[in-house]
């Protein structure tokens, strides 16, 4: 090949090269997943105070910053107060932005010192577990919840190894959310956990009218010719050997 020409091949191919990586670029920032951050409060103090502070104080501020927020109480009360709140940014960036600037936030800084002020020395909280997820490729955003809603249930799979853990994604990805569509479990989201107390994992959030229209929606889901297939493909052997089962109630203030 002449000079002349491998020159004008070698910037073809080059051009070739950015144009395919700006339409990936691109591509992937079209389809930004939601990042989800659960907090759940073991508390040792009124709980109003709390919830206080959430409504009045958090939820605004994280809205100033497209952050939607749920608050949840657990279904049935244990030896223990809990809050479960779900934090919804739009995007791992917007997660990373807010960590940092929340602090520089005057009208937030203004409004909470008082309650940081009380509760140190007097402490409404124990600690919180946080998880921290990414959206799953088949739903990227979250659905909203009907109105008529009282009961949502959060779920935690937890996988004996990564491996398993990617392979009960695509499980869900490819099959097991089409199926929770047809039968009534009614999907909010799906995240994998990058970071939690327990590893590897995932965790969903579905919603329904009541306690016994989701019992008959679960006797729908195990009885499904869909399911009986799915659950013996060997692709998905061994995908989750545990998982939690947590039923919650939507604070009045909660966002979803």
């Amino acid at each position: 090949m002449k000079r002349r020409n491998f020159v004008k091949a070698a910037g073809a191919l080059a051009l070739c090269s950015s144009l395919k990586a700006h339409a990936s670029i691109t591509s992937a920032s079209a389809g930004k997943k939601e990042i989800y951050e659960w907090r759940i409060y073991t508390l040792t103090g009124e709980a109003a105070a709390l919830d206080r502070f959430y409504e009045e104080t958090l939820i605004p501020a994280y809205n100033r910053k497209k952050v939607k927020v749920a608050a949840f109480a657990p279904q049935k009360a244990g030896e223990k107060v809990m809050r479960y709140f779900l934090l919804i940014y739009p995007d791992i960036a917007t997660y990373y932005d807010v960590k940092n600037e929340i602090w520089e936030d005057k009208t937030f800084r203004s409004k909470a010192q008082a309650f940081y002020d009380q509760t140190a020395p007097s402490p409404v909280y124990s600690n919180f577990e946080t998880y921290l997820c990414e959206a799953f490729d088949k739903i990227p955003v979250h659905r909203t919840p009907d109105s008529n809603r009282t009961l949502l249930e959060l779920r935690i799979y937890w996988s004996p190894n990564e491996e398993a853990n990617q392979r009960k994604m695509n499980m869900f990805n490819n099959e097991e959310i089409d199926l929770f569509d047809k039968v009534g479990i009614n999907s909010v989201c799906y995240g994998e956990i990058l970071a939690g107390p327990r590893m590897p994992a995932i965790t969903y959030l579905t919603w329904y009218k009541d306690e016994p229209t989701r019992n008959e929606a679960w006797k729908k889901f195990g009885s499904h010719p869909d399911w009986q297939r799915m659950s013996k493909k060997p692709e998905y052997a061994h995908t989750a050997t545990n998982n939690q089962s947590i039923f919650l109630l939507p604070l009045s203030f909660s966002q979803l």
